[in-house]
């Protein structure tokens, strides 16, 4: 075993290449802003693959500003003004959610503008090689230790440490569900796809026994769009069955005719109320999906990812180290009374969400589902939705135990 060869000592340390990493080490190329090391798997098995995330923007708003995601606009790949959502029935629920509008970012588009402005900044040096070890050390600083493509075990030091890397093992918690999904971009002989219009949820599949499914398109032109199969359940499908409910879904319900399909995805984000601790010692943070940025009850993530970065650099121009919740608590305990709802069966997952759409303004909606909504307005939607079995949950949810529970590693995955 090769001993570790001592580098040069940073004053951030960041572990992963994903959007969590890349952004923050993004944020620390202001002038002022400490030295970063970004550790970033090598090429190989280790990288995750293409992914797509999505998130809504608009010019300003307040808190959640477009300062988080302004600066990567290069990278949007699109964006759609509508949305739509599709009941079983085959009832269709258009909106306009001015001045919101929903965008998608492709991650090799992603990593290739962070790349080449990472590049630019003298404080900032990206080492390919994967993270083995992350540990704090007796004097309050910390320690990764790394090997390099070529086998060179190397030894970084750094007075903090944010650690992307996915959990191994998601935390103890009372629901555990999980949104997982295939997808296919496909290219059709003819026009088949209004590029204006996003659908966000087409309950137009056959439901599972547990949980909910539904169908998601994002055109890219007339002729091109990116369509997938989700599902909210507690185990993941084999790649033969996403497959087959994609291919009953593009020919049943969407009626595309002939098509090709230019590349697929998949992938597994977790939805649970466990409690994602941002800390791992003195010197060593989580963040991303790791530190709790992702949405429980939606999965989605990259504008979490971006206000959790800002916020770190803005510590850390300040003095201190820390990673802010992504989530406030008030978000987590709706979220955490929704997915127990679905996980029992007392509510109707089709039904909850169409309904959703059906009687709360959509500017409205979308704020609440990225946690930008005051007191009132929570309440507002809370009564449109089935208040007796969520009230029912959220009288049970304090008396249930957080249980340990196995899971498979999960990458960033979609949203």
């Amino acid at each position: 075993m090769n001993r570790p060869v001592p580098d040069a000592t940073s004053d951030v340390v960041v572990v992963g290449g994903g959007a969590a990493g890349l952004s923050l080490a993004l944020r620390l190329t202001a002038p002022g802003s400490p030295t970063v090391t970004l550790v970033e798997a090598p090429d190989g098995p280790l990288r995750p693959p293409e992914r797509t995330w999505c998130y809504w923007d608009q010019a300003t708003r307040g808190l959640h500003d477009t300062e988080d995601t302004a600066d990567f606009e290069e990278a949007v790949t699109a964006s759609w003004s509508r949305l739509r959502v599709h009941g079983r029935d085959g009832d269709a629920i258009t909106v306009d959610p001015a001045p919101l509008r929903y965008r998608m970012v492709r991650s090799a588009d992603f990593e290739r503008l962070a790349h080449t402005r990472l590049a630019r900044s003298p404080g900032v040096r990206v080492l390919r090689a994967t993270a083995d070890t992350v540990r704090n050390t007796a004097d309050g600083t910390a320690e990764v230790c790394c090997t390099t493509p070529d086998g060179d075990t190397r030894l970084l030091r750094a007075r903090h440490v944010f650690d992307s890397r996915p959990r191994r093992v998601l935390p103890p918690a009372r629901t555990r569900l999980a949104q997982h999904f295939r997808g296919w971009f496909v290219r059709t002989d003819t026009a088949r796809f209004d590029p204006r219009v996003a659908d966000l949820m087409d309950f137009r599949v056959p439901q599972p026994p547990h949980g909910l499914a539904f169908g998601y398109v994002l055109p890219l032109a007339p002729d091109r769009a990116l369509v997938e199969y989700t599902e909210f359940s507690r185990t993941p499908l084999t790649t033969d069955a996403y497959e087959t409910a994609l291919a009953q879904y593009t020919h049943d319900v969407l009626e595309l005719g002939a098509f090709t399909v230019d590349a697929a995805e998949q992938g597994v984000i977790p939805m649970t109320d466990a409690r994602f601790a941002r800390r791992v010692g003195p010197a060593v943070h989580r963040i991303g999906t790791a530190g709790g940025a992702t949405r429980p009850a939606t999965g989605y993530t990259f504008a979490a990812v971006q206000r959790q970065s800002r916020a770190i650099a803005e510590a850390l121009h300040a003095g201190r180290a820390l990673v802010p919740p992504a989530h406030g608590r008030r978000a987590l305990a709706m979220d955490a009374v929704l997915l127990r709802a679905l996980d029992t069966g007392r509510i109707d997952g089709p039904d909850f969400f169409t309904g959703l759409f059906r009687r709360v303004p959509p500017h409205r909606l979308l704020r609440f589902l990225d946690g930008d909504t005051a007191p009132w307005e929570d309440w507002g939607i809370g009564l449109r939705t089935p208040v007796g079995p969520m009230l029912r949950t959220a009288l049970e949810l304090p008396f249930l135990p957080r249980r340990p529970h196995g899971t498979p590693r999960t990458g960033e995955g979609h949203r």
